[in-house]
């Protein structure tokens, strides 16, 4: 059992913690969103094991993070917590069995290749691999994801893999401080996802929108939010 000393630096979590769900809050009430409908993914990669306790301490439950060998690391040392793991980082082909059989979710599906790795080799006795599909909405060559244009036909041959469930889409768009250029971003990968959904496969899941644009997100009908810096502090080359 990890315990938990408290100090300053948890101290502050919390109250970071509770101004993010503030955030969300107010951000549901202002853009006509029902209440509770955007969850929280805190993206806890290179944070310490006693930052991730204390969040959990404070109601967190949900835990994004982007390096499989970290990850593993935290999940042995949190093992008697009810933790919803998420990996949102970059896919190597070499980690997908680890990845498939140590997550919940994978936010950033792109690749045929990693689809299928994924699914023959997520254990019989787990639930379906929940996956969101990453789109490349502001076409950087810098990031991954598929161009809108390729999504429907990956999607249909990826919704024939078993042991996988299509939750979504997400996007990580270009950084800008425009509020309206980050709404238009948002809303394309919502109209995607419009265009896409069908009763069979509703597509419920927009992962969209990190510290800097949340509300823009949820605006557009985000339904995850992914938060590092806002919650546990700035690194070098964050995005969230």
């Amino acid at each position: 059992m990890v315990t938990l000393v408290s100090t300053q630096s948890e101290t502050l979590l919390d109250a970071q913690l509770a101004a993010i769900r503030m955030r969300i809050q107010t951000a549901e009430t202002q853009f006509g969103r029902r209440p509770g409908s955007v969850a929280l993914l805190a993206v806890s990669k290179q944070q310490p094991i006693t930052r991730l306790l204390a969040a959990y301490t404070a109601g967190q439950r949900a835990f994004g993070e982007s390096y499989v060998n970290e990850a593993l690391t935290k999940q042995a040392v949190l093992r008697e917590q009810l933790i919803d793991w998420h990996f949102i980082g970059r896919i190597q082909t070499n980690k997908t069995r680890l990845i498939a059989n140590h997550f919940n979710w994978v936010h950033s599906v792109s690749d045929f290749t990693h689809a299928q790795r994924l699914s023959q080799q997520r254990p019989p006795d787990l639930p379906p691999l929940h996956i969101c599909i990453q789109v490349n909405i502001s076409a950087e060559e810098t990031k991954n994801g598929l161009a809108p244009a390729a999504l429907a036909d990956f999607i249909k041959i990826v919704r024939e893999l078993p042991r996988l469930s299509i939750e979504g889409l997400m996007t990580l768009p270009a950084q800008t401080d425009d509020f309206s250029i980050q709404r238009r971003t948002f809303a394309d990968l919502r109209t995607l996802r419009d265009q896409l959904a069908k009763p069979e496969l509703p597509l419920t899941t927009l992962s969209m929108g990190t510290s800097d644009d949340l509300e823009a997100a949820i605006a557009e009908g985000a339904t995850i939010v992914r938060v590092g810096t806002a919650l546990f502090g700035a690194r070098a080359g964050d995005h969230f």
